[in-house]
């Protein structure tokens, strides 16, 4: 089969949004003089609900937490710092070579939808995305396949005609269990993951030559190794 699209992830892919709220998480448990280990908060990584971050703060700290304002302070923490945030370094490279290659272009996230759509339009970014998917058009988000499979089905491809772009253990093991490729691009947060099971890995999407990338995925499926 020929490559056909390519369907990226949104936090952490596009924008450096997982970064942020770690150091902004940080920053809030400290208020409790409590450590969030990388380790423990990277449960939290790719999906929702991997992790109960107040929970945990609780129990560590002794400390009864109104989870409203916990959460309602933490937003606007992380609000103000993302939307300072430009586009990460060759995602525009690869939409570009994508749409001169006439290949489909999409998001699967297990964000809410509003979230992408909104930092999509403020980097100029909308008009490429045929299709974005997002948490609130499945029952299970990453690392369930479903939202792979459900934007694959809105782009009329098969897995194995698309190539999904990761930087996170849930959603890399998502995409391969729709049947997809799947490259990743580790960033702070997610580089201790594991990541034996995917197609290769990258430093940066920078460094991504789709011409190169598309060829390894011939009619063969050769595989090449993580740290390409």
């Amino acid at each position: 089969m020929m490559i056909k699209a390519i369907i990226f992830d949104f936090d952490g892919v596009i924008l450096d949004s997982e970064r942020i709220m770690y150091l902004v998480m940080q920053k809030m448990f400290n208020k409790y003089r409590v450590e969030l280990p990388l380790s423990v908060w990277s449960q939290a990584i790719g999906t929702q609900h991997g992790f109960d971050s107040i929970g945990y703060l609780a129990k560590e700290s002794g400390a009864t937490i109104n989870r409203n304002e916990f959460k309602e302070e933490r937003d606007q923490l992380f609000n103000k710092l993302v939307d300072q945030e430009e586009v990460l370094p060759g995602v525009k490279s690869v939409i570009k070579q994508a749409v001169e290659r006439d290949l489909k272009i999409g998001l699967a996230t297990s964000s809410r939808g509003e979230w992408p759509r909104k930092h999509l339009k403020r980097l100029g970014l909308t008009d490429y995305f045929l299709s974005i998917k997002s948490w609130d058009d499945v029952q299970k988000v990453k690392p369930a396949p479903d939202l792979y499979l459900k934007t694959l089905e809105s782009l009329d491809i098969e897995p194995r005609e698309a190539i999904a772009i990761e930087d996170s253990f849930n959603g890399s093991l998502a995409a391969k269990r729709a049947g997809m490729f799947c490259i990743v691009v580790p960033n702070a947060v997610t580089k201790q993951m594991p990541f034996g099971h995917v197609d290769g890995c990258f430093k940066s999407l920078k460094d991504v030559n789709l011409d190169k990338l598309i060829n390894y995925f011939t009619p063969e499926e050769k595989k090449f190794g993580v740290g390409v």
